[in-house]
């Protein structure tokens, strides 16, 4: 579902533009729907009045928490059903932020991703996208949003978009704590910079190196690591955001001294932030992720040749919860997907 079948549900309960925000104002927010400075008796038409209660259920049933799986660092993992039985995964992080999933599976099949494995389901729609941060608010304050959980943003650009444009609007999120993150398709530099939301933006980069980039990375565009550092350098530059690129470490793999030095070359000067990210160790998966000391070391060297680094810690580690990870043992518990 979409907002506009959203709006278009309002309207069908007599509700016109000025109703319809105030309706999804308050359900963004996880606010009751008669909520508002005006008494919905005098200000909200009757019909709609009549039937709150029905479109409060709707909208509850878009996005349902089957099951919650705290970490030790804080976080809180959620595996959430969509109304059509499928599933994807939220995170609510530390400090007020929330990870969401703007598909069911990817079809960008990074290797060292449990998502990736499973392939594309199907898209999220933007209510849906939404209905994740309005249950999550029902926990607790979500004050910044990142599309990092499972699917590649860019490949359900319009439903991303519309989601970004309320959460950055009725939803009162700040534009540059809202952060798309993608592998780096080029219609994500046509299209963001249109937005009356700009968000931030996050590029998986991961190697220096085009061919290597190519098998981690096997169905994203094949965009030289270079190119694609400039077209983040001019969306930074537009936007006055620093572009963060993530960076999952993997041993032996992206962890050596030779991209060290790459980086540093390919980054000097950059409105940019890395972000290493140590890989979550996923069954099946022949990767391994680096010392912690090793991680510390490379952010270090990196830090002081002039590049901000930031070592991250994937959220909940602790419960083997990485993207994917829920969604998986719950299909391996049930046997397969909803159809």
């Amino acid at each position: 579902m979409r907002i506009d079948d959203i709006r278009a549900l309002l309207r069908a309960r007599g509700a016109k533009p000025v109703h319809e925000d105030l309706v999804l104002r308050a359900w963004v927010n996880a606010l009751p729907l008669d909520s508002g400075r005006r008494r919905p008796e005098s200000f909200l038409p009757a019909q709609l009045r009549a039937e709150l209660a029905d479109v409060a259920d709707e909208l509850a049933a878009l996005a349902r928490v089957r099951s919650e799986h705290p970490g030790e660092d804080g976080s809180v993992r959620l595996l959430v059903d969509l109304a059509d039985g499928q599933a994807v995964e939220s995170v609510l992080l530390p400090r007020g932020g929330l990870c969401v999933s703007s598909q069911v599976g990817c079809a960008v099949g990074c290797v060292f991703c449990m998502t990736g494995r499973e392939g594309l389901k199907r898209h999220v729609g933007s209510a849906e996208i939404v209905a994740q941060v309005a249950v999550a608010r029902s926990r607790r304050e979500v004050k910044k949003v990142v599309f990092m959980g499972m699917g590649e943003p860019a490949h359900n650009l319009d439903n991303v978009l519309d989601a970004i444009d309320l959460l950055g609007t009725a939803g009162g999120i700040g534009h540059k704590n809202l952060v798309f993150s993608t592998v780096g398709d080029p219609r994500v530099f046509e299209r963001l910079p249109l937005g009356r939301v700009k968000p931030a933006l996050a590029l998986s980069l991961h190697t220096t190196r085009a061919d290597l980039r190519a098998r981690l990375l096997p169905r994203a565009p094949r965009i030289d690591p270079a190119d694609l550092v400039e077209l983040g350098e001019q969306y930074a530059r537009a936007t006055s955001y620093p572009i963060q690129y993530q960076w999952t470490l993997l041993e032996g793999v992206n962890d050596t001294d030779d991209e060290l030095d790459a980086i540093a070359r390919l980054l000097a000067g950059k409105y940019a932030v890395m972000n290493f990210i140590p890989f979550n160790a996923v069954d099946g998966l022949d990767f391994a992720r680096p010392s912690w000391d090793r991680a510390e070391a490379m952010a270090k060297q990196l830090h002081q040749r002039g590049v901000l680094t930031k070592l991250r810690q994937s959220a909940g580690q602790d419960v083997d919860g990485g993207c994917g990870q829920l969604r998986a043992r719950a299909l391996g518990a049930t046997g397969r997907a909803a159809a």
